[in-house]
């Protein structure tokens, strides 16, 4: 039988990046002490209130059809609160409101790029990304993120790989895997490269609220000359705990997204009302838990390093933002997949292979930082040990 070539073209690409994950959790459910480092779940319970919010809206009958667009109450709520945090107005026809980040940014790039058009992306990238351009037939172009700039993109780097069918510049800040996140002069060298050979700029910002203590977050809708190329990605997954209710949005220009809405509608016919109004709350004021948790993971981030760092050849890049912190293991010989294989079945830590999130992570690892700081402790001795038995053994 015949097949769409998209379905070639996504071969590889979903969710066989994350079998180790799978594994860990089959090897929890038969009863093994497996400690998760996986996935980026939150390590709190969704708010109360978003929870009472939705079901009052069951109740009062917000269970009918929606829109492309949103719900009018969540694209007003989204609108003051972009004019407040960007400083400028950002009207309500600049809003979509879509299922979660995946699918607004599914729906975000099938607008802009098509077969022949490419997107320049950096290496590591979020593993689902790859996927993401490929459905639309355009090609990823990997701009390759390095330690010694923070994991930070930088425009020397995608100029140079620039060519006349480049369209878009996927910005990803704060950055998932690395934590690293954009500094004011990046965002506006990206800029003035994007504006000079008339590309869009296209970032995930779902981090935003988990940045860390001392660390200051910027956005490309921040400039107001980038505001004609500039499309922004959000949820409240990360944020509010609140990954299982599937909420997220971009803000563009007011043309993009009336270019947008036929493909939204063609794809959804709107949101769940009552979904987007537990959402209308939750943005309209500070979340009760992001602060909380950008604490925690800073802290367990630490632990990670004073516990890992120089140890046994081990490396540990320090984020300033997110779920995440990185290992590099390539002093033990072996590959980040090959390190994460033996972890699990020697030392029942699960963690996530770099090479889950592109070439540029070959021979590290990512580890979630959603456990309890004991447990967190745990997984860090344990990793030491696993890497003092493979060198001991390579000796």
């Amino acid at each position: 039988m015949r097949y769409a070539s998209v379905t070639d073209r996504l071969s590889g690409l979903g969710g066989a990046k994350w079998a180790l994950h799978a594994r860990a959790r089959a090897m929890k459910a038969a009863g093994e002490d497996i400690i998760e480092f996986t996935i980026g779940e939150p390590d709190v319970p969704t708010p109360t209130r978003f929870i009472e919010a939705a079901s009052a809206a069951m109740q009062a009958g917000r269970t009918g059809y929606s829109n492309g667009r949103g719900e009018p109450g969540l694209v007003a709520a989204l609108s003051a609160r972009y004019t407040a945090r960007r400083g400028r107005e950002i009207s309500r026809d600049q809003i979509m409101c879509l299922p979660g980040t995946q699918t607004v940014l599914y729906g975000i790039l099938r607008t802009l790029v098509e077969a022949g058009d490419e997107v320049l992306l950096g290496d590591p990238m979020y593993a689902t990304y790859e996927g993401l351009i490929a459905q639309t037939g355009a090609k990823v172009v990997p701009v390759p993120l390095k330690p010694e700039t923070g994991f930070r993109m930088q425009a020397a780097d995608v100029a140079s790989r620039i060519t006349p069918r480049s369209r878009v510049v996927f910005l990803n800040s704060p950055h998932n895997p690395t934590g690293a996140v954009l500094r004011p002069e990046d965002i506006r060298a990206l800029g003035d490269l994007a504006k000079a050979h008339d590309l869009w700029i296209l970032c995930d910002e779902v981090y935003e609220d988990l940045v860390f203590p001392g660390v200051t977050f910027t956005s490309p809708l921040n400039y107001a000359d980038l505001a004609d190329r500039t499309i922004v990605a959000s949820s409240i997954s990360k944020s509010h705990a609140a990954p299982g209710f599937r909420s997220g949005w971009c803000v563009g220009p007011a043309e993009f997204c009336s270019r947008m809405l036929p493909l939204s509608e063609t794809m959804l016919f709107g949101s769940q009302p009552f979904l987007a109004d537990a959402t209308e709350l939750a943005v309209s004021e500070p979340s009760p838990v992001a602060a909380g948790m950008a604490e925690r993971f800073s802290r367990r981030a630490g632990i990670i390093a004073d516990t890992l760092s120089g140890v046994n050849g081990l490396y540990v890049h320090r984020p300033e933002a997110g779920m995440f912190a990185l290992i590099d293991v390539r002093a033990t010989g072996l590959s980040g997949e090959d390190f994460a294989a033996s972890l699990l079945d020697r030392q029942k830590v699960a963690v996530m292979p770099g090479e889950s999130f592109g070439a540029g992570l070959s021979g590290w690892l990512r580890l979630s930082l959603t456990q309890p700081d004991d447990r967190t402790t745990e997984a860090a001795n344990r990793i030491a040990a696993h890497a003092a038995s493979i060198l001991g053994n390579a000796a």
